[in-house]
């Protein structure tokens, strides 16, 4: 897990970059990190929205109700026109909305005050350092590729069930001729890199933009500057859940294509 640890000295402060996992506590022998206890507060947030928005609704739909159907029937509809099958927009839009919905609050979970900030501080003088509850998970490698798996399999499932194992099979494995088969490896190796792809996007723009915070908020004035740079990175929270929404759908429905 990659992480940025907040230090303190005795005689100055300072802001230090380390590839360490921030570890919180111990359950079992297990350890539970900043990260995972954000995602925990993640989902008991999207559950908490979800009951709430789907409470009660009503013939004539209030503001939040409103905005809620706006936003799944609109992403419903572009769906189904990706796909072009009502079945497989059935099956497959809540796996991909969950993906789009959960990332987009993860990442602005991240950006919410406290986070990176409340926790307990660990050692004395130079080497003292805060050990922070909560943290971005986009910042954790390993929450990353957790969700790169999830797609991964998704797509590959979606392949399968569509098309048949063997007819889904051959795209990757063709004996038919030495170009074919050459193909073949070039799809499977690019089938592979797509696990790479996906953890790899979400972390590096996630990390790189807390990196950016903490440091323009060590360096200047903490109350002004960062905030265009927090509405910036609000934007890219959003545009990184797009994407991997958007790309899970497009493999999906590369994956259900009859093989030619």
């Amino acid at each position: 897990m990659f992480n940025i640890i907040q230090t303190a000295h005795a005689s100055e402060g300072g802001i230090s970059v380390h590839l360490d996992p921030v570890i919180v506590t111990h359950i079992a022998g297990v350890p539970i990190t900043a990260t995972l206890l954000t995602v925990w507060v993640t989902m008991i947030a999207l559950v908490i929205l979800a009951y709430f928005a789907g409470k009660n609704p009503k013939l004539v739909p209030s503001k939040l109700q409103n905005a809620f159907e706006m936003l799944i029937g609109g992403a419903y509809d572009y769906i189904e026109s990706v796909l072009e099958d009502k079945a497989r927009t059935k099956k497959y839009f809540p796996i991909i909305m969950t993906i789009f919905l959960f990332v987009l609050a993860m990442n602005w979970m991240g950006l919410m005050p406290g986070v990176t900030s409340i926790g307990y501080w660990v050692g004395h003088g130079a080497e003292a350092h805060l050990i922070p509850f909560f943290y971005p998970p986009g910042t954790d490698l390993n929450i990353t590729i957790a969700f790169a798996l999830v797609a991964f399999f998704t797509i590959e499932v979606a392949g399968v069930t569509a098309i048949g194992i063997w007819k889904y099979g051959g795209k990757f494995i063709n004996l038919s001729s030495p170009l074919a088969f050459v193909i073949g490896l070039i799809e499977l190796l690019s089938e592979l890199a797509r696990l790479i792809a996906f953890s790899f996007r979400l972390f590096g723009n996630i990390f790189a933009g807390k990196v950016l915070l903490l440091v323009v908020m060590f360096l200047a004035t903490p109350y002004v500057l960062p905030v265009p740079l927090m509405a910036y990175e609000l934007f890219v929270g959003f545009i990184q859940a797009f994407i991997f929404a958007i790309l899970t759908l497009y493999f999906i429905k590369l994956a259900t294509e009859e093989p030619h």
